[in-house]
């Protein structure tokens, strides 16, 4: 437990080189492409991008898809942690993602920022904060990804 004057940890700084456009060029024939999702910023503890609420992410009764905040919220923590391993040794997979559907959305574009809450050597813990263009929170969610040393 902490007292008042103490604060928690912040996890290590990311030390990526991957850049913005090296991201979005990795969704060319992707679900992330599919949806549109774009990589916008990257920061010492977070990634942002955004995803248009249109025809490609409601549900039919024309609300964003909770399955297309999902997939925007574990896009963004996956490819967080894809830049900051050695992917020539090491894989990324998602071990579990939760979702609070918050609010609402019908139209316009949903913005995505995940930060690294957590970083060991074999887990990382994302919280991924979706907002709408107002800046209104429309999903939290959490994601816990497992680093796999691959066997040469």
């Amino acid at each position: 437990m902490l007292s008042g004057s103490q604060k928690p940890k912040k996890p290590a700084l990311m030390l990526t080189t991957m850049t913005i456009e090296a991201m979005n060029a990795l969704s060319e024939g992707t679900l992330m492409k599919q949806l549109g999702i774009i990589f916008t910023e990257i920061g010492p503890d977070y990634l942002c991008g955004t995803m248009p609420v249109d025809q490609r992410t409601k549900q039919p009764a024309g609300l964003l898809h909770g399955g297309a905040s999902a997939a925007l919220a574990e896009t963004l923590g996956s490819m967080g942690s894809m830049s900051i391993v050695d992917l020539n040794k090491q894989a990324i997979v998602g071990i579990e993602i939760n979702a609070n559907h918050i609010r609402s959305m019908k139209e316009g574009i949903a913005y995505g920022k995940a930060t690294l809450v957590m970083r060991s050597r074999k887990l990382h813990v994302w919280e991924i904060k979706i907002s709408n263009e107002a800046g209104n929170l429309v999903c939290l969610s959490r994601l816990t990804i497992m680093v796999l040393d691959k066997g040469h």
